[in-house]
């Protein structure tokens, strides 16, 4: 589809009870269309004869309202599109301290996720289905096996003929220059402004690497062009209740931030309500959800942020709560864009854990994986299908090339490579699965030695549990926490408690017979 450009309005005309302006042009100027949230959005374009004229002209109307949202029935046309535009920054994130043990081997964005697929999975996917196909992940904590799977994954068939595109890992590192680690988000970009700026773009996308979400960024970005914004922050909107965990921001009637507050409570609390109908919220939502919170996702314009990294803020190290308010204070344009649907920020254990168990919700889960016209990727493993021998299984998802035998599943998520034996009843549990299988011969030497293969055991009962890769799970284990302890670490026994949920450390081994 050609990309049409927007209409400046001079005159107003109702069209079906809707407020629509247009004006006339000369004919060297193409006319400007911007698609934005309405009831005609992605709906066919109404071309209409002007009065008074010789010639008939097709002229484009269209509705644009105060702000504009994200919408999967929109269309968007954007001239230089993004896969030549823009360069997407996804952020690896610090040590993932709360999401221990999960993250003891591996970078945060690395854990796995939903049976197949892993946290990073999601902000490249959204970049490439958002035609974004030059992407920097930068990490600096055991970045080793996400290095493995992002090259795995998504090394060839970047960009298409042309290889244009990459999905790289940038990794801390220390340079004469700058001899620390990457202190914050804004500090890690900055080490790396030198590359950057070698791209022949016009903006950033930010991107956080542990977020479940879906989001179209095209429509961000053309929100961010529109509006002529330095910066525009991702917003979420939200009822008090989850208010108080998140940073506020409080906008002006253009949708234009004018205030931030880090997790507000009583009274500061209240003084960030804002009218959420000004960013495309319905009445009875906007009454609900009073509160919009930062998603620590962030389109910034290329020049603004080489001039706030490198001159405005040359100290600041963190983008939420150093740079873009003090973008605010200075008087640059900062934006919010709102976006309704599913998000979760897999900060914790809990959320982690929520957040999986959640695809299995019916008749509608909370995180779709099934979605055509915007797929999630992973890296191409070449399982066989998952074989289920008189297996009970209710409510659940299982991952590839599972062997799962006489036994029972309720509201599980099952790993790939999972291995489950006869009587084992699995309930409101997470299986992350296996990296390998063992073969016969494996299994038969482990068994001489007394020792455990990896799965579980005969006749294991694992409730409200997360059971990481290649963990050995013995006959007649039970994994339940029956005393309903909410905190615990016994990382020489191979486990945690987080909020009540049962933690089993990677390649662990619990032996037969086991309570936890």
């Amino acid at each position: 589809m050609e990309c049409i450009a927007a209409l400046r309005l001079s005159a107003t005309t109702p069209i079906n009870g809707s407020s629509v302006s247009w004006s006339h042009r000369s004919s060297t100027a193409p006319p400007n269309l911007s698609f934005s949230t309405s009831s005609l959005s992605g709906d066919k374009i109404d071309f209409r004869t002007v009065p008074g004229s010789h010639q008939t002209k097709r002229t484009a109307f269209t509705i644009s309202p105060k702000a504009v949202s994200d919408s999967r029935n929109s269309q968007t046309c954007l001239e230089p599109d993004t896969s030549r535009s823009v360069l997407g920054i996804i952020l690896g994130g610090g040590a993932g301290t709360r999401l221990y043990p999960l993250t003891k081997k591996r970078a945060k964005p690395a854990v796995p996720l939903g049976a197949n697929y892993r946290l990073i999975d999601i902000p490249v996917s959204n970049c490439l289905n958002s035609n974004i196909s030059k992407i920097y992940v930068l990490t600096q904590f055991n970045s080793a096996s996400l290095n493995r799977h992002l090259s795995r994954a998504y090394a060839s068939n970047m960009g298409g003929y042309k290889k244009e595109g990459f999905v790289e890992v940038l990794a801390a590192q220390q340079s004469p220059e700058n001899p620390n680690w990457f202190q914050g988000t804004a500090d890690a970009v900055r080490q790396y402004l030198w590359l950057f700026e070698e791209h022949n773009i016009l903006e950033f996308l930010v991107l956080a690497g542990d977020h479940l979400y879906r989001m179209d960024y095209e429509r961000f970005i053309l929100a961010h062009r529109e509006t002529s914004a330095d910066i525009t922050v991702a917003a979420f909107p939200m009822d008090e209740k989850r208010a108080t965990s998140f940073g506020l921001m409080k906008i002006d009637e253009e949708g234009r931030i004018i205030e931030f507050s880090e997790k507000p409570k009583g009274d500061q609390l209240k003084a960030m309500q804002v009218d959420t109908t000004i960013l495309g919220l319905d009445e009875m939502k906007a009454k609900e959800m009073p509160f919009i919170a930062s998603m620590g996702i962030y389109v910034v314009s290329k020049n603004v942020m080489l001039d706030l990294l490198s001159n405005k803020f040359p100290a600041a190290n963190d983008f939420g709560s150093e740079v873009i308010p003090g973008a605010t204070s200075i008087g640059m344009r900062v934006q919010a864009y709102l976006y309704e649907g599913y998000w979760e920020d897999i900060g914790t254990i809990e959320a982690f854990y929520n957040a999986n168990l959640g695809i299995t919700k019916k008749p509608v889960p909370d995180f779709s994986f099934y979605d055509r016209s915007s797929p999630i990727y992973t890296q191409p493993r070449y399982l066989p299908p998952s074989k289920m021998l008189d297996a009970d299984v209710t409510d659940s998802v299982i991952g590839e090339g599972c062997v799962i035998k006489n036994c029972r599943i309720h509201h599980s998520v099952v790993g790939l490579r999972s291995c489950i034996s006869e009587g084992a009843i699995i309930e409101d549990t997470l299986l992350m699965g296996a990296d390998y299988y063992e073969t016969e011969a494996d299994r038969k030497f482990l068994a001489e030695k007394g020792s455990v293969s990896i799965g579980i055991g005969k006749n294991s009962h694992i409730k409200r549990a997360i059971i990481d890769k290649n963990a050995r799970i013995g006959d007649d284990v039970k994994i339940i926490n029956s005393d309903n302890v909410q905190e615990a670490a016994k990382e020489t026994d191979g486990y945690f408690i987080k909020s009540g949920i049962v933690t089993i450390v990677k390649d662990a081994l619990i032996p037969s017979g086991t309570l936890i």
